[in-house]
């Protein structure tokens, strides 16, 4: 372990991280975080009903217990880092916080279309909000740089104060079970020997600028700054993004990753997609320049393309190795022409991650860059 955060911002010169002298027990007003919430979801669950889970379980780079074993302090303690459990959203002619280069986290599900600034999910992490009638949670790692997003059921998710390879491990309300980020897969916690190893269900929220965000959704709704929580929005306890700097700029981890490779910097970003098959990693800086790239995701043929409206990109599976190419800012496949986000073809499920930690996790992925 090189440092903890609060260490690093201390260093750093930094206003203090949130949540790094909170009580574990507080909530905005300082009462009882909220637990449990009622809800009408049906789907897969765990064996109290109370996590919504996939049909199939995606790998871990090792034994639960062993990935337990590494966990390291980050240095809030539990809840230290308060979730915002009660949202609020404003319409964008309120957004009076946010520049035009400024990164959110936006998704249009189920009817409802939402924008996440990182300059608040950086202070809290875990926003546990609704997308009409589903409840869901929203989840941010700065030190990997992954956002996520979770169907979280009849229950609510914290942050549980530990890290594996530098990445976030969220806890459940409802059974206390540890599941680290990026892995989205259970581990046992110390407040609850998890039984079996399960998957949550998945969402994407696509990392963009709130410019182009605004562009394309005008109509958007924005998590506010009203949180309930006295916190200082406007500055960044890593650095910036807008423009890059800081830890998000530097070749520096605050803990060791699980595994090294020099072929990248550290902070590289790339697109990562997992299956239980096996991971892809797609470089996002030449995916957005060359528009469509190809590889594998587990011995089958994949495609990355990329979406110039929000600078992403999306990974399908291709079996059958169907032509994929640049149309006019669409994307031809075969003879028609498509969203970048709707081809015909099986999406799966792909998120932004710092090269460290998706070799960490996922040391044998696929990678093109």
């Amino acid at each position: 372990m090189r440092s903890t955060r609060r260490q690093f911002v201390a260093a750093a010169g930094l206003a203090a991280l949130a949540g790094c002298t909170g009580s574990a027990d507080s909530g905005p007003g300082g009462g009882p975080t909220p637990t449990a919430e009622p809800s009408g979801d049906e789907s897969t669950a765990t064996a109290d009903g109370a996590v919504p889970t996939a049909e199939t379980a995606l790998p871990l780079p090792m034994a639960p217990e062993e990935l337990e074993s590494l966990a390291v302090s980050g240095g809030p303690s539990k809840d230290g880092i308060p979730s915002i459990d009660d949202p609020s959203f404003v319409g964008p002619d309120d957004v009076d916080f946010l520049e035009p280069g400024d990164p959110v986290f936006g998704v249009a599900r189920n009817g409802v279309v939402k924008a996440y600034p990182q300059k608040i999910l950086v202070q809290h992490e875990i926003v546990n909000d609704r997308l009409g009638d589903l409840p869901v949670a929203v989840t941010y790692c700065p030190l990997t740089g992954t956002v996520q997003g979770f169907e979280r059921g009849r229950t609510t998710f914290g942050v549980s104060g530990r890290l594996i390879n530098n990445n976030l491990i969220m806890y459940d309300r409802a059974t206390e079970a540890w599941w680290p980020q990026i892995l989205a897969t259970s581990i046992p916690g110390p407040w609850n020997e998890a039984p079996g190893t399960s998957s949550l269900r998945e969402f994407r929220l696509v990392w963009t600028s709130w410019e182009q965000w605004q562009t394309v959704h005008p109509k958007t709704q924005v998590l506010s700054t009203s949180t309930g929580f006295a916190r200082n929005y406007g500055r960044d306890p890593y650095g910036s993004y807008n423009p890059p700097k800081g830890y998000y700029a530097s070749e520096n981890t605050l803990f060791e990753p699980l595994s090294e490779d020099d072929r990248f910097s550290k902070k590289r970003v790339f697109m990562g997609a997992r299956t239980a098959d096996g991971a892809v990693a797609f470089d996002k800086s030449t995916l957005l320049d060359e528009g469509v790239m190809r590889g594998e995701l587990g011995g089958t043929p994949a495609v990355a393309v990329a979406d110039s409206r929000f600078d992403t990109g999306y990974v399908y599976l291709n079996p059958e190795e169907r032509a994929v190419g640049l149309d006019d800012g669409s994307v031809r496949v075969g003879d028609s022409s498509y969203s970048p986000d709707d081809l015909p073809l099986t999406r799966i499920h792909t998120f932004d991650a710092m090269w460290f930690a998706w070799h960490g996790y996922y040391p044998e992925t696929n990678v093109y860059a």
